[in-house]
């Protein structure tokens, strides 16, 4: 499926995936397909950053390749690694083919083994990691690079590089070039800063908690057989929930959660009894469960 023209369509289409989009992201990301820029949205735990990248891969039909980025990522393990362990069975192999042509008399390949040595590094060896398997899908592929900010600064200076040229040099191969670069999404959720030389790089949205009605159109999308009158009251809530000083205060994901819990109970009412039976959906810190309970009456009442 080809990339849509205007923000109006693409819009529609991430509503069709499931996803409803404020014409904001929706400008942000047709910019990116149009420009092959990367787009990096940053915002609060839970507001459907990585939920971007997922449903452009669904709804136009591109594969979604995901690296998930943590404290000491390597640049191996984000590019290609070697197959050890398949490379020590073809030595083994190599090795009995030797011994068997010695002893039958035959000349070795090689004088030193050479041509052997040369077989363990090839194709049927590597390991590809998203950014290798993204280069070589091209634009087949969504590339979601999640919560970059994890990673530490040589990390994110090598990821500058490799989306600058999308190219990637294997000493024992050469080099792979994307034909055309895939779409690109980065995601943080600032735990710490990013380097200004990434920001430029790429296309900037911030996506922050959604109003009451907005958050309520998002989960009426994400579970159309929720009652309203359930749905709201949930939302309500949780929109109270965040007005106290939580540690891990609920995101949009949460919120769905809870309306999906208290939908497979049976509830079509936020009932004191249903909330405290259920909190463990939209509250995932045991301080802040203790707060939550400790105001739980004012909640339901205000919801």
């Amino acid at each position: 499926m080809e990339y849509p023209a205007t923000v109006a369509e693409l819009t529609r289409h991430l509503r069709d995936g499931g996803y409803l989009a404020d014409r904001g992201l929706a400008t942000t990301l047709l910019l990116s397909l149009s420009l092959r820029r990367p787009v990096l949205l940053e915002g609060e735990v839970g507001v459907g950053k990585t939920e971007v990248a997922k449903v452009l891969a669904a709804v136009f039909g591109r594969r979604l390749i995901r690296l998930q980025c943590y404290e000491g990522i390597t640049t191996s393990q984000a590019l290609y690694e070697w197959d050890y362990a398949r490379q020590m069975l073809q030595i083994r192999a190599l090795s009995a083919a030797q011994a068997a042509e010695a002893a039958e008399g035959a000349a070795p390949a090689g004088a030193a083994g050479e041509p052997s040595v040369d077989q363990l590094f090839g194709p049927k060896f590597l390991l590809e990691r998203p950014l290798l398997e993204a280069v070589r899908q091209g634009d087949r592929a969504v590339l979601l690079i999640d919560e970059v900010d994890r990673a530490d600064d040589e990390f994110e200076a090598f990821l500058l590089e490799v989306l600058s040229d999308f190219q990637i040099s294997i000493p024992e191969v050469g080099t792979i070039k994307a034909d055309s670069s895939p779409v690109v999404i980065l995601t943080s959720n600032r735990t710490r800063e990013l380097h200004d030389a990434l920001r430029r790089r790429c296309l900037y949205h911030w996506i922050g908690y959604p109003t009451a009605e907005r958050e309520a159109e998002i989960v009426a999308v994400r579970e159309p057989g929720a009652a309203g009158q359930l749905t709201g009251k949930v939302v309500a809530a949780v929109q109270r929930l965040r007005e106290l000083d939580l540690a891990k205060p609920p995101g949009v994901a949460e919120t769905i959660d809870w309306v999906r819990t208290l939908g497979v109970l049976g509830e079509t009412e936020l009932t004191a009894d249903a909330a405290r039976d259920t909190l463990g959906a939209v509250v995932k810190d045991r301080d802040d469960l203790d707060l939550v309970q400790d105001n739980l009456a004012e909640i339901i009442s205000g919801a």
